[in-house]
């Protein structure tokens, strides 16, 4: 006679709960994996593609670019270029991710955190800090003042934090209004004369922004908030990504060379390499050059289009398209005239 079945128990152990305890401890995980792979990665793959642009999609050209660059040049070449892009990558990502943080914690366990404030969750405070300072002394001055609804949003700084009392809270309001209004008095006077109505609105808007881009957020506006945020920082990214790939690694020169005797030329082009036989050029309307070294008669260095003013505004002596590193360099060792090879050949 055989004996009775017993019924199947439901695993309802330790292992349940130790399995759903790790549930959190997984996600968290996976949101530091996949954001310092952003990190570290994004700024990886811009630079190798930088090379095929700077190349002109030539491959032999891009293999001598990678063969004489080398890795130690190339990430100071993109740190020194596209700084600014990572850095607006990164305060978009801890300002919007504390936002929809701070809006779901009242929303129930069941519900998806956004991909934004699991990244917020993993990251430690100084390397949000760190990224807000490389923005500050990256970004232009034009659009330094959208770092402060971005700082308020990053750290939640409601106008509440500043005092408990309604009167002295008001009065810090009005004296950091009236310092921010003192420090940018001559510029907005500058930009109102001169019809620069972008700049008036880059100036004035971010510090009445800031008032109010703290959470929490309505229930009903967080899921399609978060997917429309995080699609439009990657769109931003991609946009602003395709000038960074295409601003070249090497420096723009004008070189003189004489290659019959009493006859010169200018070719403006980057200087690859020098050896004791040739100058590399890679030129600027595509193709690389070798130039005997005893024909080089003169060199200049050139700014590219990029790096001529566009707006005749400043801030307290420091031009609105120059970051505070570029303005204080200006000051240490001031802009010359661009040289007048530079103006003929381009």
């Amino acid at each position: 006679m055989s004996a009775p079945a017993v019924p199947a128990q439901r695993d309802v152990g330790p292992a349940g709960p130790a399995r759903e305890g790790s549930d959190p401890a997984e996600r968290r995980a996976r949101a530091s994996q996949s954001f310092w792979t952003a990190v570290v990665g994004v700024p990886a793959i811009f630079s190798v593609l930088r090379l095929g642009v700077e190349a002109g999609g030539e491959l032999q050209t891009t293999l001598l670019l990678v063969a004489n660059v080398g890795p130690v040049n190339l990430l100071a070449g993109f740190l020194t270029t596209a700084a600014r892009l990572l850095s607006t990558g990164l305060v978009a990502v801890f300002a919007l991710g504390a936002v929809l943080r701070v809006s779901v914690e009242r929303m129930p366990a069941s519900f998806r955190r956004p991909l934004f404030a699991r990244w917020v969750d993993i990251t430690p405070a100084w390397f949000v800090v760190a990224s807000f300072l490389l923005a500050l002394v990256t970004w232009q001055l034009l659009y330094l003042p959208l770092l402060i609804p971005a700082f308020v949003a990053a750290f939640q700084l409601t106008p509440a934090r500043l005092h408990e009392q309604v009167a002295p809270r008001l009065l810090l309001l009005a004296a950091l209004f009236v310092g921010y209004a003192w420090l940018l008095a001559p510029t907005l006077r500058d930009a109102w004369r001169q019809g620069e109505l972008l700049a008036l609105l880059l100036l004035v808007a971010p510090p009445l922004l800031a008032l109010g881009v703290t959470g929490p957020l309505p229930a009903a506006v967080i899921r399609p908030l978060a997917s429309l945020t995080e699609a439009a920082v990657l769109a931003m990214l991609v946009w602003a990504a395709l000038p960074v790939i295409s601003t070249p690694v090497l420096p723009l020169t004008v070189t003189t060379v004489e290659s019959t005797p009493g006859v010169t030329e200018d070719v403006r082009g980057h200087v690859v390499t020098v050896d004791d036989v040739n100058v590399v050029l890679l030129q600027e309307r595509g193709g690389v050059r070798y130039v005997p070294v005893d024909q080089v008669r003169a060199q200049v260095l050139c700014p590219s289009e990029e790096e001529l003013p566009r707006h005749r505004l400043r801030i307290r002596d420091f031009h609105v398209e120059d970051s505070l590193l570029e303005g204080t360099g200006r000051r240490v060792r001031p802009v010359h005239r661009i040289d007048a090879a530079c103006r003929a050949v381009g």
